[in-house]
């Protein structure tokens, strides 16, 4: 016989269509199977016992990355925690930090969105399309295997403290996808593309203190692909000080 524990999950709630009514939590009891994930249990609550709680989710495959949330205060993603990974029977969940909340734990990613957009996230070519696909060698791609598997789940901008004091920070996974076509040997942009995060509002605004890296689901390591971009820029900025200085 399968064995049941009974956990209470406390989940924050808010609409922003209800001005004045204030955000608020509610609690469910529930009795969990081992292996289920918080996203089965807020699955059964919302089609069992609370129609109207709010949340995102697709593949529960810890690949679309839409069900980031705040899981007893760590950032991850609701598909691939399961309940009886905590040593308690209580599970808060609550937003991603760093958003606004438009209703319970769905928030509003249109800044991450407008980040990850400005840094052009596409092969961009200056040669004429060959007549067959650009063959790689397998070391061009290890370099860019780390930020390949970004899933976009907004885990890293929600942890990151550089938002909460400057809201056009191109943010962790923006500087990620741009390293990762910078390294990119099919990758042709011209040299003065970097200059879109060469400020205080891009790559120098980074504090260098790897909350995204703890909170990044797929071990993309953000804080490297800022690091990377900063030297690229510092070589740049050299060799145009100093051309034929560096061979």
């Amino acid at each position: 016989m399968i064995r049941e524990s009974a956990y209470t999950f406390k989940i924050l709630r808010f609409d922003a269509k209800e001005p004045g009514s204030g955000p608020r939590f509610s609690s469910y009891r529930i009795r969990v199977i081992p292996g289920l994930t918080v996203l089965a249990v807020l699955l059964r609550i919302r089609d069992e016992i609370d129609g109207t709680l709010s949340f995102r989710s697709s593949c529960r495959s810890a690949v679309c990355g839409s069900c980031a949330m705040v899981i007893n205060g760590k950032i991850d993603l609701a598909c691939r925690t399961q309940v009886a990974a905590f040593d308690t029977d209580t599970i808060i969940l609550e937003p991603l930090p760093n958003f606004e909340v438009i209703r319970d734990l769905v928030v509003d990613m249109t800044p991450f969105w407008r980040m990850y957009d400005k840094i052009s996230p596409y092969l961009i070519r200056q040669s004429p399309d060959p007549e067959k696909e650009i063959p790689q060698s397998e070391a061009e791609r290890a370099r860019i295997d780390q930020y390949v598997n970004c899933i976009l789940c907004a885990c890293c901008y929600g942890a990151c403290p550089v938002p909460s004091r400057e809201a056009d920070y191109i943010g962790p996974a923006a500087a990620a996808k741009l390293e990762r076509f910078v390294l990119d040997s099919r990758d042709e942009r011209p040299a003065g593309a970097l200059e879109i995060v060469n400020d205080e509002k891009g790559v120098w605004a980074c504090d260098t203190v790897f909350r995204c890296i703890d909170a990044c689901p797929k071990d993309v390591r953000p804080t490297d692909a800022v690091v990377g971009l900063r030297k690229t820029l510092v070589k740049g900025r050299f060799k145009r000080m100093f051309p034929g200085g560096e061979k």
